[in-house]
């Protein structure tokens, strides 16, 4: 498992970290996220960029201070692929030689979202949009492009919610595979609500300033507090990251206990190559993953050569 999330983090050896990343990796530990200001001497030029260039695609007036800045699109995917400071953020050395030392296991950028506001995005973790096999191996890191202001509906975390279990759809009583939704945290919402209620977790914002960036761990729950002043922008970018040798894949769309995978094709952000799915550096495909029924059939074969007995009471 990530070495920022193992049951003996204490235990660990911390002694090649500086004194700056053993502060942010017992942050991650303890908290599920952790602050740093981006590394990248032409975060500013780089910002000013790429509000020039996707400004207009969003098909908001950014220029009149006076208008409603949310009713345009709200965010673009993986502008990496057509803007090269979107590619420069995501793929920033210094940020994926962090997260591999965080993580224990070499990190690559796999998607990018801007956005020009903010989300207002129920809270929910990403575990159930993107996971890997062993778990937890995938993290996000937020981008402020200006300071953010309360009324501008600032991003927000549960501070400790990445230690809970992560919510499959085993534990909720729901087939995912080949299933439709028009949300695919929808299913979850009431689950995490009971463990936050429980717990007695309550939402808190996270105002950055510009160049700030959060880490946050894939069992973390976040999302965006309501924007009340709707004449503000609050630029960001995020990008997801996953880690080598991993099976990658959408847990809302799958029944793992079935062998039922919704596989992701993955593309290496920073090296504009795919990543395949790897377990122990073997390449497995979605033909590699039983189905139900072929599961059924190798179970009753192995019933009639008597490979499983039944115990005397």
């Amino acid at each position: 498992m990530p070495l920022i999330e193992s049951p003996i983090f204490d235990c660990e050896d911390l002694s090649v970290f500086t004194d700056q990343e053993r502060s942010l990796a017992r942050s991650l530990h303890a908290d599920g996220f952790g602050v740093i200001d981006f590394p990248d001497p032409e975060i500013d030029a780089r910002i000013e960029r790429i509000k020039r260039n996707l400004g207009p695609v969003f098909g908001i007036p950014l220029d009149d201070p006076a208008a409603d800045k949310t009713r345009g699109s709200r965010r673009i995917q993986d502008a990496w692929q057509t803007d090269e400071d979107v590619h420069a953020i995501a793929s920033n050395p210094v940020i994926l030689d962090l997260l591999s030392k965080l993580y224990g296991r070499r990190a690559f950028p796999f998607q990018t979202l801007n956005f020009p506001v903010g989300t207002q995005q129920a809270a929910h973790t990403d575990t159930v949009h993107f996971s890997s096999l062993p778990e937890r191996f995938m993290c996000g890191v937020w981008l402020a492009m200006e300071d953010i202001v309360a009324e501008a509906g600032p991003l927000f975390y549960v501070r400790g919610s990445h230690r809970w279990p992560i919510i499959t759809n085993a534990m909720i009583g729901r087939r995912g595979y080949g299933s439709e939704l028009a949300s695919a945290q929808d299913p979850y919402a009431s689950a995490w609500q009971a463990m936050c209620e429980a717990d007695g977790k309550v939402a808190e914002p996270f105002l950055a300033r510009k160049g700030q960036a959060l880490i946050w761990t894939a069992n973390l729950l976040h999302g965006g507090i309501r924007q009340t002043d709707r004449t503000l922008t609050r630029w960001s970018q995020v990008t997801h990251y996953f880690f080598d040798d991993c099976i990658y894949y959408t847990p809302a769309f799958s029944d793992e206990a079935l062998g039922r995978f919704a596989l992701r094709n993955v593309v290496s952000v920073s090296g504009r190559s795919p990543k395949p799915s790897t377990y122990l550096g073997e390449v497995v495909q979605n033909r590699d993953l039983r189905t139900g029924a072929s599961w059924k059939s190798k179970f009753a074969g192995d019933l009639k050569k008597g490979l499983f007995k039944r115990k005397s009471p």
